[in-house]
């Protein structure tokens, strides 16, 4: 007997799942456009409005993700997460081409087509991530979903504070990791990463999560501490550098120990878990899928993406998700002019913040639902809810501009954004199956494009350019706090409405999460019945 680390073995699986995991915290590379929008601004003579324009064509991108989601039944994770991988090599190599100056700046529409070539790079990333695990693990879809939506948040400060630790926030060399750094990882992934039958082992499933947890949390306090702890020397930096790397890779060691474990094992017990089938998280519903074949399915089944489209629940969460995710990135595609407004020099530590605590946002908010509805059955959208609300707050402080509201703003959005990301993910499967999830999921965050373009695009651009003044070099500028007021109120109302939206889906889902808690009860009985 030896280790085994074959896809389906245990071990195999959570190898898969590190890989998706490296994968994620590094495919967040869209949301750092804030570090280099300035360099591209003052080189091209941008107004805010074309720049924010260019931040809406990065996320366009994702509006392509259709085209990932409908690759998702037919191609294997390995080769979607290639092409995404490729995709971003050209998007953001042709945008450190021309920020680096070793081009003349392309023509504005050109690198409208780049920029999003490198937004819609990460749909590929995400979908074969996402869909993959939350089918290798549906009866830990909270925490799979907040840990892998947990890395893409921290992979902003990962990258933000890299490159100041090493390139003293160069926005060229800034671009070329995010050209080299994502392909690179990605090629590494494509050989762990697959798609097993699913198991019985959720509650040891549960201890390793709850481990990778505690590795994530480490990560972004230290990516906090190097943050908050001002300029540093160049030995420190490199220094700095070096253990994130190490601690990036810590995760390795589950895959390793759950082989060791394995080997010690007999043999009987690999095989047992090789036949172990995991119940679905509603068992008797899915089996009536399969005795009634034509009637329309309930929420809780396998609903089919124009099956989907026709519920009034699709358009609650869609609606919803838009209020939320669309306000959160106007804040961070304008967070550099943000702070500039407000006369802070150096933006990077917004952007930062903004990440880490998004990262935990989204880490705990999967952790902590999931364990709501195991206890007391609680419809996983109230979280979205609360979310929504205490971000509308935020949006009302920065309004304002009290001193270090940016700060404090910074840190509500990243963690709302987060916490609406990360619940959004497992509530989609929950409502709607697993069997065409992956365009589901793809249909929901074309959001991510619209909510950039009204709130990002026309919203901020139009509403800063009213207030900014013409430089000579034929952009704008705007300093004063009265330069995006009423974009944040304006957020703000969009906020409620979201709540709103939110607090109707968590009473007309009550019955489906009353459903999993009885199904998990159940379960739970039947085992210390045995």
């Amino acid at each position: 007997m030896s280790f085994e680390f074959s896809p389906a073995s245990p071990a195999g699986k959570w190898l898969g799942f590190v890989s998706a995991v490296w994968v994620q915290a590094i495919s967040g590379n869209n949301y750092t456009f804030s570090n280099y929008s300035d360099a591209l601004k003052s080189l091209m003579a941008l107004t805010q409005l074309e720049l924010n324009n260019l931040s809406v064509a990065k996320d366009v991108g994702k509006a392509f993700g259709i085209f990932a989601g409908l690759a998702s039944d037919r191609l294997p994770p390995s080769v979607i997460i290639l092409i995404g991988s490729i995709i971003g090599f050209v998007g953001y190599g042709v945008q450190w081409l021309v920020v680096s100056r070793c081009i003349q700046p392309l023509p504005y529409w050109a690198m409208c087509i780049f920029l999003c070539l490198g937004g819609n790079s990460t749909t590929w990333m995400n979908t074969a991530v996402l869909v993959t695990c939350i089918r290798n693990f549906r009866r830990n879809r909270g925490p799979v979903s907040g840990i892998l939506k947990g890395y893409v948040g921290l992979s902003t400060a990962i990258f933000t504070d890299l490159c100041s630790a090493l390139f003293a926030d160069d926005p060229a060399k800034f671009l070329l990791m995010l050209a080299l750094i994502p392909f690179f990882v990605c090629l590494t992934a494509i050989f762990f990463l697959r798609e097993v039958p699913p198991s019985s082992s959720a509650a040891d499933d549960s201890k390793y999560f709850g481990v990778i947890n505690v590795l994530a949390v480490i990560i972004a306090l230290y990516l906090l501490a190097y943050d908050v702890t001002g300029t540093h020397g160049r030995l420190f930096s490199q220094v700095f550098a070096a253990v994130l790397l190490i601690l990036l890779i810590s995760p390795i060691s589950i895959p390793i120990y759950v082989a060791a474990m394995d080997f010690l094992r007999s043999s009987a017990v690999a095989v047992d878990f090789e036949r172990n089938v995991g119940e679905p998280l509603l068992t008797a519903a899915e089996e009536k899928v399969e005795v009634v074949e034509k009637r329309a399915p309930v929420l809780g089944e396998d609903h089919t993406v124009f099956e989907a489209l026709r519920r009034v629940d699709f358009w609650i969460l869609f609606v919803s998700f838009l209020c939320g995710v669309g306000t959160g990135l106007a804040v961070m595609n304008n967070m550099g002019q943000m702070g500039l407004a407000l006369g802070y020099e150096d933006v990077s530590i917004f952007v930062s913040l903004t990440s880490i605590w998004g990262f935990f946002g989204r880490i705990f908010s999967g952790s902590l639902s999931e364990y709501f509805i195991r206890k007391a059955g609680t419809p996983r959208p109230v979280w979205n809810a609360a979310s929504q609300i205490v971000m509308a707050m935020g949006y009302i402080l920065m309004a304002f501009a009290m001193p270090g509201s940016l700060y404090v703003g910074s840190i509500i959005v990243g963690i709302c954004y987060g916490v609406r990301l990360a619940v959004t993910v497992p509530t989609a499967s929950e409502l709607f199956g697993l069997k065409y999830y992956g365009l589901i999921y793809n249909i929901l965050i074309l959001n991510l494009p619209l909510g950039s373009f009204l709130f990002s695009g026309l919203l901020a651009g139009l509403l800063y350019d009213a207030e900014a003044t013409t430089t000579p070099g034929g952009g704008d500028t705007c300093i004063g706090p009265h330069c995006y007021r009423l974009v944040f109120l304006v957020m703000a109302i969009a906020c409620v409405v979201g709540f709103g939206l939110d607090v109707l889906l968590s009473i007309r889902t009550r019955s489906i999460y009353s459903r999993i808690y009885g199904s998990t009860t159940s379960n739970k009985s039947s085992k210390r019945g045995h």
